[in-house]
């Protein structure tokens, strides 16, 4: 995890007002969050927010879904909807809520050496639809591992139900109705037919 939160401390500066560390609030993460190195889906994740895991909210870019915590020492971007927060009493959406609950503003300045953004003309990943989530039997899992495929590269998050781009070729599996390509190393099965990732081997 060190040289992941190396990479994004010295491929970005944050500016927030001089006071903001005293206003750190406590916020929990609603889902399992990816932490992301900038404020969005290009950026590479830094680490995991599990859900039902604290988080120290420093603030969120005004305007914006994305908000910076601070997770377990390692620090990065994550959407603002899916953090809560105690107020009152009650429990709240951070998105929904920001102004009232005083969350601080903060920018975000890109430097040249960040290296989280697709180059000019990278393709991304498809928005991400509802598909049906699948176990592929050991076979499948077998023939994967012992038949490597040339990694693809893609911006976006490698997840259940994005689309991966037509130009993509994916490798069938004897005997299986979905088809196998490894995208940014991560080895997925996507269904054909609509072209949709519903595996993520970790």
């Amino acid at each position: 995890m060190t040289f992941k939160r190396n990479l994004f401390l010295a491929g970005a500066i944050v500016v927030g007002s001089a006071g903001f560390a005293q206003a750190e609030m406590v916020a929990t993460a609603i889902n399992d969050l990816n932490v992301r190195a900038g404020p969005g889906p290009q950026y590479p994740a830094v680490g995991v927010a599990p859900r039902g895991s604290q988080a120290m909210l420093d603030g969120c870019i005004q305007g914006s879904r994305w908000c910076r915590v601070d997770v377990g020492g390692v620090r990065g971007w994550v959407y603002a909807q899916y953090l809560q927060v105690e107020q009152a009493g009650s429990t709240v959406v951070v998105e929904q809520h920001q102004s009232e609950l005083g969350v601080p503003v903060v920018t975000y300045e890109t430097t040249a050496s960040v290296a989280a953004d697709p180059a000019p003309g990278d393709e991304l990943l498809g928005p991400v639809g509802s598909v049906e989530a699948i176990s592929p039997p050991e076979t499948v899992t077998t023939y994967v591992q012992t038949n490597p495929a040339q990694t693809v590269r893609l911006g976006g998050d490698v997840v259940v139900g994005a689309s991966v781009p037509n130009d993509v070729t994916f490798q069938e599996i004897p005997d299986y109705q979905y088809r196998y390509v490894r995208i940014n190393d991560r080895p997925v099965l996507v269904d054909p037919g609509t072209r949709r990732i519903v595996y993520v081997y970790n």
